[in-house]
Formats: C-alpha cells, structure tokens, sequence
C-alpha cells in the first residue's frame, strides 16, 4: 500500500468575511490533508482576529512577500478585493505555491496571461473559486449533458437576479472598474455563467446590453446576453443586482429532457429538477435522478478536488484555459454591450482595448477623471 500524501501547508491571504467563513470552513473539512499554517492580512486587528478563530499555530503577517519568504507554503488561498488578485497570485506561483484564489481570477485577460505566465515559469497552478460546479448535483448533469443521455442541447438560460443597495456599493472598492473589474457581471453573475459553460462546453458568440439604471456606479448594475454555443445551443444570460425576488437559476432544454437548477449562493441535489420529453420511458428518466451521496457546492468541495489534483501532480480543475474561458465571456458580454456588435470567441487579443481593461476605454464607460 502506497503512504498517504502529507498534509499539505497553506496559508490566506486576506482574512474578512469570505476567508473567515468559507475558506476556513473548507481548510478545517480537509484537515487530514492540510494545514493552516499562515494568515496575512494588513489590518492588524482583523489578522489578530482571525488567527484566534482559526486557533493553533497560525503565523501572522502584513506582507505578502514576507509570509511568502518565511514560510514557504504549498497552497496559498486569497481572499482580498479583486484589484489584488493578480499581484498576489503571481506572486504565490513564483514562490511555488498553488493558489486558489476567490473570483474574479483577474481584471482583465492581459491580467490573466500574466498568470498564465508565472504558471508556466513556476510549475504551480492558479484556480480560481468557481465552487458550483463542484456540487454532485452539477457534477451528476454534466454528466448526463456531455455523454448525450439527455440529447442534444438546444435552448438554455443563465439568471443571476440579485439585489445591493447604496450601503453596499459604499465600499470604496466596489463598482469601479479599477478595482472590481466591472459590476454583476464579473462580480455576481460569473458563478452561474461559469457553471453554464461547465455544461454546455465552448462558446461561439455573443450579443449583449448593459445599463447603470439605479446604482451611481462606473459599471453597470445590470446586464443582458444572447449566446450561441458551438454545439448549436442558444441561450439567455441575465446578471443584475436591482431584483428583489433573489434568484439564481440555470436551465438546459436538451432534446430529451429539461435539466434545471433554482438555489440562490448555493445548491444541493434537491435543487436540480429533471423534466423528461413526452417521448421518454420512465424506466430511463429515472435514471436521471441524483447521486445519493449529496454534496453541497462548496469551497470545501473545490478544495477537495485541487487537492486531488496537487497530490497527483496535474493541473487543477478551474485553471488554465478552463477558467480563462469563463473571463473571456465576460470580457465579450462587455464589448458585445459597449460596442453593439456581436463578438466572437477568441477575437479579444493584444490590441484590442477590451484586452486590457473590461470597460474597453469606451467613452461612455471608461473611468471618468476624479477632481
């Protein structure tokens, strides 16, 4: 019998409510396979604060680079805003450290080879947390969409319907490009895109509409697209964050089924519906139900499996091209909606404004200069 792996040592970067709650929860579900061991973060108080609820022997620093030379850990998960990612994921992949590292990966797909850069020059992998698709739920209906049991994809429809108020974009760093990114689009919506394109698999083109209709934001508070995917299927994509009935929805219409997923932040088995077509025997839409064994989506769930990963020495899940294909749809929602004109996959390269920047310096978007 083959020694079991050794536990892998981590350390966070960024310590409030997403790191404190979810990536700890997740560290402590794999504690047989990883330790934490560092925590960074340049609030003294909160580090303080989150090394107590971590308990053990967490080390705490302020820098980034300092954590990095002194303790040299395997994995390093990051939590800090969006405008920080890029920096301190670069960074961790030159120290030969994985990372996992919250959404979005990056600000923009120059940001994003960047990474790929230091993933080529280092050997480590960056992923970046997309934990729906980890949830048995979606793992059990890719399945099913990509065998063909349920036929061929035809119609489907991607709905983020959230709600923020004026409080919640008085964060200083939220709804401005320079340190967001963008609005629902990069910042809410790119979950249930993301798990879409998990689905369906690569996408062709896109036309899309954004708006500021409420927020007095930079970006936009909501936005529209129209996608066409390469195996012929046709689908709506809705990101907003001005909808008080909260939901958050993905459904295929295949040629023999209608697999539909309803939750809000987080699904279940329960949470996916499979309706057969009329033409369908029982025998074989019952073998369409969920796994018994339920895994919620989760970061736990997606640490699980880069782990697998780091322990059999291959690229994680959420990495690489995968991931930067998710990016790369959002950066053609941006240019489909600034431009009105369709966008197709792969056109966005060195050159084009919407490379560098998901605004695209278009006039009515790009950031305004501040007195």
């Amino acid at each position: 019998m083959s020694p079991l792996p050794a536990r892998r040592r981590a350390a966070v970067i960024g310590t409030g409510a997403i790191v404190s709650g979810s990536h700890l929860a997740a560290l402590r579900a794999h504690r047989d396979r990883v330790e934490l061991v560092a925590a960074v973060d340049v609030d003294q108080g909160r580090l303080d604060d989150f090394r107590e609820l971590a308990g053990g022997e967490v080390a705490g620093f302020t820098s980034v680079g300092a954590m990095l030379d002194a303790v040299h850990p395997d994995l390093v998960l990051i939590g800090t805003p969006p405008a920080l990612h890029r920096e301190q994921t670069v960074a961790a992949l030159k120290a030969g450290a994985w990372v996992l590292c919250e959404k979005p990966l990056c600000l923009s797909l120059a940001e994003y080879d960047d990474i790929a850069a230091a993933e080529e020059a280092s050997g480590a992998y960056a992923s970046v947390v997309f934990q729906h698709r980890y949830g048995s739920g979606a793992v059990h209906a890719r399945e099913l969409i990509t065998s063909g049991e349920l036929g061929a994809p035809r119609v489907a429809h991607c709905q983020t319907t959230w709600h923020r108020d004026a409080e919640y974009y008085a964060v200083p760093w939220r709804g401005r490009w320079a340190s967001e990114g963008g609005g629902p689009t990069m910042g809410h919506g790119i979950h249930q895109y993301d798990l879409l394109l998990h689905l369906l698999g690569p996408w062709a083109e896109v036309r899309a509409m954004a708006a500021r209709l409420v927020q007095d934001t930079e970006s936009e508070d909501v936005s529209t697209a129209l996608v066409r995917f390469e195996n012929g299927a046709l689908a709506t994509v809705v990101n907003s964050v001005l909808s008080p009935d909260e939901v958050s929805r993905v459904r295929v219409d295949c040629a023999d089924a209608t697999v539909e997923l309803t939750h809000l932040y987080g699904h279940r088995n329960d949470d996916w519906v499979y309706t057969p077509a009329p033409h369908v025997a029982p025998d074989r839409a019952a073998a369409w139900s969920t796994p018994a064994s339920d895994t919620p989506s989760s970061h736990a769930a997606q640490l699980g499996a880069l782990l697998d990963a780091y322990d059999n020495g291959v690229r994680p899940p959420g990495s690489g091209t995968d991931a930067r294909a998710t990016l790369e749809f959002a950066a053609a929602l941006y240019k489909a909606a600034f431009t009105g004109h369709p966008v197709h996959a792969g056109e966005i390269g060195p050159g084009d404004p919407f490379y560098t920047a998901m605004h695209g310096e278009h006039p009515d978007w790009a950031p305004k200069e501040r007195a």
